[in-house]
């Protein structure tokens, strides 16, 4: 798989605790992108945070432990990209979704330089 050099990164930020039918909503994303053939996907969960309501999720309060924050990442052509998003849309009921110009310095492994 190759992803251009001018490239988007696709930042998700949702709530451990959203889902996505049946599923866990980022479960729901990264399957999604590895259906649609993104180029990968990573799921970064935070320590702390707060969105819209400004209701703080922490691990260090017990009871809010079970909603924090997630970041979803991937990055892709600009086409890919856009078409996941019409996709992204039907999924998410709530959340941030940012998008931005990257460029990509290395995908995976020049096997041409492997020893």
């Amino acid at each position: 798989m190759h992803i251009p050099e001018q490239a988007l990164l696709l930042r998700i930020f949702i709530g451990e605790s959203d889902r996505h039918g049946h599923v866990p909503l980022y479960e729901a994303i990264v399957l999604k992108a590895r259906e649609m053939q993104l180029a990968g996907a990573t799921v970064l969960r935070g320590p702390m945070g707060y969105g819209q309501s400004s209701r703080l999720h922490t691990t260090k309060i017990l009871r809010l432990s079970e909603d924090l924050p997630l970041v979803i990442e991937i990055v892709d052509g600009e086409e890919k990209i856009e078409a996941f998003l019409a996709e992204l849309e039907g999924m998410m009921g709530s959340g941030l979704v940012t998008v931005e110009k990257v460029r990509v310095i290395q995908y995976g492994e020049d096997r041409s330089r492997a020893t």
